[in-house]
């Protein structure tokens, strides 16, 4: 036994199978067996690759056709309304993704990660039931290819603390209905095989909790693990510590805890608690988050400290997290710089790091393959440290000397000419970047790259697409218009292949939510720019229209949040490069005529710490390197930036205090609670609530959208709203774009020729 575990494993496939058999069936050009067929095909590969690996503890259940909190949603037969006409697939994708007649379920980053779930909607009236066959059928699909797994399971508590209440009830009066769902669940496992290991994955515990959550872990677990003798429970918990529900947990008959020791340091307080105890300890030591390559020495002193407390016999090695934050496998990178490649590791090759940490933890003899990838590991760590491709002393000392870190003139003042030099009233429509990305732009940006075609013919597709997308805001009436983006693969790869510091991948691609993936960048050294980035796309869309363009760049934290970020300098340090080079693009841009300029912070909130403690710290670097991004920029040039999925009711202040002249949120499947908060405080600046969601093919009506526009009117002032879709209109195709965005106009023409006040 090697006594190694993996939390979970990436399940988009190695080259995105599961994206384009999904997307293919959305599309209605395949029945649903193609894609259960091809899911099959992907976890008896996945299973296989742990099993060849040599990993003990492999998971079922990890696997999902959309996101595991929407699984667990039709799981517990959680349901809402409005799709209880609806059966299998259709009900799970309408569930997420929405449909003709009903809007989908809302969706939000999964703690302070990339990867969104699908939240499950709770009221008083909610009933619970045992819905699914998924969880048996996988561990029986495991079984018959002669893999023992372990299962997979959201934690009732993670569960309900995650969810939405729909009508202010308290979520938590549904714990006992979850927990007896749970239990019939647990007896029909316990029939599966003569013992089996059950995983509840509780990241909510790292939270900070208060005492009447906290005081429901003890008899919730005390249930599970006493429903059947031959199941044995594991509680995981990842992201930072948990030293307060590990401090309950002990006292359950549970049979092990698994803790985060990469990102949750502070568990080694833990490990006074389960000193005493018989529990199992599942130590994450294999960073299930970032692609660096283990340092073994590293890890061997980690679990020496570790074994110092806990006893070796009660350990176990683990990722520390579900691969699935991670790449898929190294093996496709043909291109990348050599040296760099060699201080890597994708999800594959962390099962290898895994295989070896634990083999030689344990003392199991190695074999002399093992032994060369030992020292080749130690050589490559020190290589990484002492590279000249990490350093640039220019870039280092021009942060050293920055005098200037914000904007010279006050929020009121700027609006004031701001308003006068563009000339707009009120509910000035706009979107929020992006337009559709064709095939054909695809195909014409892979060309380019491959160099099948020459530049010339390049640059005349991506004007062409221009010149339509201009044409297109102009024909429908939108205030102001953007350039749609067409040169770009992604908002932040594109400005990190255009900065020194970054490095760019193949296939890297990272499941950000349902088919939706992301290949982020790779942050290795010294960020700096060394030539405008945007100026010129920009400034030959505002030579085909008298209307405004907006000027679209990605701000610091969200192209910090959205890579990999090396790990041997503080994570500020890497924003404050990537700031000072935005910084320097505004100032180009402005100076070519572009006085409008959008930085957007996307991802702004999904970097927040998950302990109130370590959250100003955040905050004050965060703010600080969003401000010295846009400090170059003069009185009348109007600053705007968007935010997906953020809860702003804690962070307003910090909202006001980055100082843009325009923010748009993402509101369409919240209402208006999340736009609420920003009346309460008076928040000063001007605000665009997207109107409508981008994340479904359902097109909204006229009639809705006037209906939307009234509720907003009803929270704020006409003066201080901005009209927008929910964000960039990327994934979506060009027929539901159209009709949305003049439905969108039109909405906005019916209230202003009304009588709003």
């Amino acid at each position: 036994m090697q006594k190694n575990y993996v939390i979970g494993f990436p399940r988009i496939g190695e080259k995105r199978e599961l994206k384009k058999v999904l997307e293919k069936y959305w599309a209605k050009q395949s029945d649903f067996s193609e894609v259960e067929y091809l899911a099959s095909q992907l976890k008896k590969r996945h299973w296989n690759y742990q099993k060849d690996a040599k990993i003990e503890f492999i998971s079922s259940n990890d696997f999902s056709y959309y996101d595991n909190m929407l699984d667990t949603s039709i799981l517990l037969g959680a349901i809402p309304k409005r799709f209880e006409n609806l059966k299998n697939e259709e009900l799970y994708f309408a569930m997420a993704r929405g449909n003709e007649t009903c809007v989908a379920m809302e969706m939000t980053k999964w703690f302070n990660t990339n990867y969104h779930y699908i939240v499950p909607e709770i009221s008083k009236e909610s009933t619970f039931k045992l819905n699914s066959k998924k969880v048996i059928e996988e561990y029986k699909e495991a079984s018959e290819l002669g893999i023992k797994t372990k299962i997979n399971l959201i934690g009732a508590i993670t569960y309900l603390g995650l969810s939405k209440s729909v009508d202010n009830s308290d979520v938590f009066l549904h714990i006992n209905s979850v927990v007896e769902v749970y239990k019939q669940l647990l007896l029909e496992i316990s029939k599966l095989d003569e013992e089996v290991i059950v995983q509840f994955d509780e990241p909510l515990f790292v939270k900070d909790l208060d005492s009447k959550v906290l005081s429901l872990i003890k008899p919730v677990y005390d249930a599970l693990a006493n429903t059947a003798s031959n199941i044995k429970i594991v509680v995981t918990t990842y992201f930072e510590h948990s030293n307060e529900a590990t401090k309950i947990l002990v006292n359950t008959p549970i049979w092990a805890l698994g803790l985060d020791f990469i990102y949750g340091a502070k568990n080694f307080e833990s490990l006074e608690y389960l000193k005493n105890s018989n529990k199992i300890l599942i130590a994450g030591v294999i960073d299930g988050r970032n692609i660096w390559k283990s340092n073994f020495k590293d890890k061997l002193n980690l679990l020496d400290e570790i074994s110092k407390i806990v006893n070796k016999d009660n350990l176990i090695i683990s990722t520390s997290c579900s691969l699935l934050h991670v790449p898929f496998s190294l093996k496709y990178e043909d291109n990348l710089d050599k040296e760099l490649k060699s201080w890597l590791a994708f999800a594959c090759e962390k099962l290898t790091e895994l295989k070896l940490i634990s083999k030689e933890f344990f003392t199991f003899k190695l074999n002399l393959d093992e032994v060369s990838i030992i020292k080749k590991n130690i050589e490559d760590n020190i290589q990484r440290k002492t590279s000249s491709k990490i350093h640039n002393l220019k870039i280092q000392n021009e942060i050293k000397n920055l005098k200037v870190w914000q904007r010279a003139n006050k929020f009121e003042d700027r609006i004031k000419v701001q308003r006068e030099f563009f000339n707009y009233d009120f509910l000035t429509t706009t979107t929020i970047g992006s337009f559709p990305q064709t095939p054909e732009i695809r195909e014409n940006r892979k060309n380019f790259k491959a160099n099948l075609i020459s530049k010339e013919t390049y640059e005349q597709e991506i004007k062409k697409y221009i010149d339509d997308c201009i044409a297109f805001q102009e024909e429908i009436g939108l205030d102001v218009l953007v350039h749609g983006e067409p040169e770009r693969n992604d908002m932040v790869e594109y400005f990190g292949e255009m900065l020194d510091g970054f490095a760019f991948t193949q296939n890297a691609w990272v499941q950000s939510y349902g088919s939706r993936c992301v290949k982020p960048p790779l942050i290795f050294g010294d960020v700096n720019r060394a030539n405008p980035m945007t100026v010129e796309w920009i400034k030959y869309a505002q030579s085909k229209t008298s209307k405004v363009v907006k000027g679209m760049l990605t701000g610091p934290v969200t192209i910090l949040n959205w890579s990999f970020v090396r790990d041997d300098i503080p994570r500020s340090e890497v924003a404050r490069q990537i700031a000072l080079a935005i910084c320097k693009e505004v100032d180009d841009l402005q100076n070519a005529g572009i006085k409008m300029i959008q930085v957007d912070e996307a991802a702004f909130k999904e970097g927040y710490p998950l302990r109130v403690e370590n959250i100003k710290e955040y905050e004050n670097w965060a703010v600080e390197n969003f401000r010295l991004s846009v400090s170059s920029s003069k009185i009348d040039t109007q600053i705007h930036t968007h935010m997906c999925y953020s809860e702003f009711n804690d962070i307003i202040k910090t909202i006001e205090a980055m100082d843009a002249d325009v923010i748009s949120i993402e509101t369409a499947r919240s209402g208006n609670r999340l736009l609420r908060i920003f009346k309460e405080v008076a928040y000063k600046q001007e605000i665009g609530p997207g109107i409508y969601d981008i994340h479904s093919p359902r097109v909204p009506s006229v009639e809705e959208m006037v209906l939307q526009i009234k509720s907003l009117l009803e929270v704020l002032p006409k003066e201080q709203l901005w009209i927008n879709p929910d964000c960039g209109l990327k994934t979506r195709k060009w027929p539901e774009v159209k009709e949305s965005l003049k439905n969108m106009v039109k909405a906005v023409n019916i209230i202003k020729k009304g009588e709003v006040k």
